[in-house]
């Protein structure tokens, strides 16, 4: 294999792992959700507004799952 190809094989390697370590945390204050959190690892990526339109449909990805 070339040095090319090995290099492409461990950035695919790479990027399917932290695209795989994503995770999304609702914040609650007394019953509501009042943000989300996503996460790569123990790293806070950004935060969501749970009324805007990505925040509700994460929010109804995870009730449907309930």
């Amino acid at each position: 294999m070339s040095e090319e190809a090995v290099k492409a094989a461990e950035e695919t390697t790479e990027a399917t792992e932290n695209a795989e370590d994503v995770s999304y945390h609702a914040v609650e204050k007394e019953g509501t959700v009042t943000a989300i959190w996503e996460m790569q690892g123990a790293k806070h990526i950004r935060t969501i507004d749970p009324r805007s339109n990505e925040g509700k449909q994460i929010l109804a990805l995870f009730e449907t799952a309930a």
